[in-house]
Formats: C-alpha cells, structure tokens, sequence
C-alpha cells in the first residue's frame, strides 16, 4: 500500500491544474448540410454563417411548445405521483384533440385506434371531403394521419403524425400528471 502525505497530494492537485491550464487543442471543422450538400461552416457565405448561428437543436424533452399540459401546472412542492406502466396517471380532462386522416392512408387505422382508446374529447376530420381538407388547410396539416392537441385555453400544444410520436407524448404526461 502506497500511502502519500496531504502535502504530495496538494502538489499533484497543483500539478494537475497548471497541465489543464496549459492544454492547447486544435480547431474543430464542423460541416453542415447547405443547399444540398455538406461543407465546412467556416468557408460558408456571411448570410449562411448568421443563418447557421440562429439555428437550434430541437429536443421534444425541451420543448414547451409539445407540453400538452401546458395549461395544468404542477406545483414543485408536491411528491410526484409514482407511475407504471400497466395504470398511467393521465390528467388529460382539459386537453382536446382533433384528427385528421384519409380513407387511404395506412397509417391512420394505428392512430385511430390508438386515440380510441384515450378518454378524451376530440374530433376526428376526414380530409377527403372538401370541408376537412380546407380545415387542414387553414391549420397546417400537410400529411395524414395529423392529430393536434389543444390546451384548456385552445392553444395548440403538440402535433402528432405516428403512434410513436402519440406514446411519447402520453408517456410524459404519465410522468408529469
């Protein structure tokens, strides 16, 4: 067994320090993705390199904006209800949905069924009539199935277009309700 005084330890710490004090990389070249193909961000143009600046990484986690209970804050100060996987805690009494899908598309019977199942208010609008694809329209949805959720408020707070995307989204107001 080695054993070392505080003295030696202090000055290997020290020693440690003035090293990572003294380290000298060298230049990362990030490439991104620019009207078609990849290249290096530093030879880019001065519009492309602001334009590049601005952008930010999405994560659904992060994103308010795909909170559904938006409108139903929880208060820190209580104990989080414990969850799993076979009875959720759902607290979706203020949310509302509406869905839109097509007699041909074979991704909406998953959707369907998955919705069917929520306890939820919602409609659901077929956009092969021309009343449901002008309502499509005006919302935005530019692909089926499309299902957009509204806060208590009729704020839009999440859209969904595949069943993965629908259990991530309950998946987390499961944890947060």
């Amino acid at each position: 067994m080695n054993t070392r005084t505080l003295e030696e330890v202090e000055k290997e710490i020290a020693e440690t320090k003035a090293a990572l004090a003294d380290v000298h990389g060298t230049e990362t070249e990030v490439y991104a993705r620019i009207v078609g193909y990849y290249r290096a961000v530093k030879h880019w143009n001065k519009g492309k390199r602001d334009e590049f600046d601005q952008r930010k990484m999405f994560t659904l986690e992060a994103s308010k904006e795909y909170d559904i209970t938006a409108a139903n804050t929880v208060n820190s100060s209580e104990t989080p209800k414990t969850v799993t996987n076979e009875n959720p805690v759902m607290n979706t009494q203020a949310v509302t949905y509406e869905m839109y899908t097509k007699q041909t598309c074979p991704n909406c019977p998953p959707v369907k069924a998955f919705m069917a199942k929520l306890e939820m208010s919602g409609r659901a609008i077929d956009v092969d009539t021309a009343e449901g694809l002008a309502e499509a329209a005006q919302k935005g949805v530019f692909a089926s199935p499309t299902v957009i959720f509204y806060n208590a408020a009729g704020i839009e707070t999440a859209r969904c277009h595949n069943v993965d995307e629908l259990e991530a989204i309950f998946n987390k107001i499961a944890v947060i309700a």
